[in-house]
């Protein structure tokens, strides 16, 4: 990978990381269901001058819930009290684990021991985040990221049937499909007074975060990280999403204070060890083949 190329992915993955501080910063004022609703609706506003890429409705609007309702609107409604940005960025990484599973299920793809094995670290984290039960992450904070990497792993699978499609075009269009689910569970779940109410109250920060969930997060990581697949193995761009959780609990220890004791720092050891066997042994294993010959 060109350096330039390896640039671009570090950015993506240091706007992805720190993004978790943005979020925390607009729950602030904002309902978490509406947050995301104002996400993906300036997320969608490019649509009067970028082309729809040349693939199904269907594609698009499975892509969108799973997306937008599913993986940021479990997301945002985690991080409002049920857990800390750092570790809902560590945790949110199951997504690996998730598509996995997944693909192996609708796909029939096959599951190696190493996969086993890895997904075996990250549940002995995940377990010991569990444990603790402190204010960092509650157990309802737990399952709805993991319910957010679900959706996630349904949206990579949805998003792999594209192909090489313009990757921006893409999350555009699909952001349309979000919109619906995300003001009617807002509606219903947090009601028009609290709506009205964090609009309200939201200062220019908050709109400065809402922003970036759009632009920044959304059409910018997205599209890049998309771009770059699109050009170099996915064994060569995928490891670089390890360092989303480095990021994500830097930042969030440095805005936000966020305590870093030993069990923490072990749990996301064990959670990366995990991601680790399962985006680098490809690599690893196609060495050692090489030097089998």
């Amino acid at each position: 990978m060109p350096w330039r190329h390896l640039l671009l992915g570090l950015v993506v993955v240091a706007v992805w990381g720190s993004n978790f501080v943005v979020i925390k910063a607009a729950l602030a004022h904002l309902p978490p269901l509406f947050l995301a609703f104002l996400r993906f609706a300036l997320a969608f506003a490019p649509a009067l001058v970028i082309v729809r890429p040349p693939v199904p409705w269907s594609q698009l609007a499975a892509y969108g819930v799973l997306i937008g309702a599913g993986q940021f609107g479990l997301l945002f409604l985690a991080m409002t009290s049920h857990i800390s940005p750092g570790l809902a960025s560590l945790v949110i990484q199951t997504q690996v684990f998730f598509t996995i599973g997944l693909a192996a299920w609708l796909a029939g793809e096959r599951v190696r021991r190493v996969q086993g094995l890895g997904l075996g670290f990250a549940a002995a984290g995940l377990a010991l985040i569990a444990w603790q039960g402190d204010a960092s992450a509650t157990p309802l904070g737990l399952a709805l990221v993991l319910a957010a990497a679900a959706s996630w792993a349904g949206g990579n699978l949805v998003g792999r049937r594209a192909g090489r499609v313009d990757m921006l075009g893409y999350m555009v269009w699909s952001s349309a499909f979000a919109l619906p689910p995300l003001l009617a569970l807002s509606l219903v779940f947090e009601g028009p007074a609290a709506i009205v109410e964090g609009v309200r109250g939201a200062d220019g920060a908050t709109w400065l975060a809402v922003l970036w969930q759009a632009l920044g997060n959304t059409l910018f990581g997205y599209a890049a990280w998309g771009w770059l697949l699109a050009r170099h193995a996915a064994a060569t761009v995928a490891p670089l999403a390890l360092g989303v959780p480095v990021f994500g609990m830097a930042a969030s220890a440095w805005w936000l204070g966020e305590a870093l004791p030993a069990w923490k720092l072990v749990a996301a050891a064990l959670v990366m060890l995990g991601l680790a066997l399962n985006l680098l042994w490809p690599r690893v294993e196609a060495v050692l083949r090489g030097g089998s010959r």
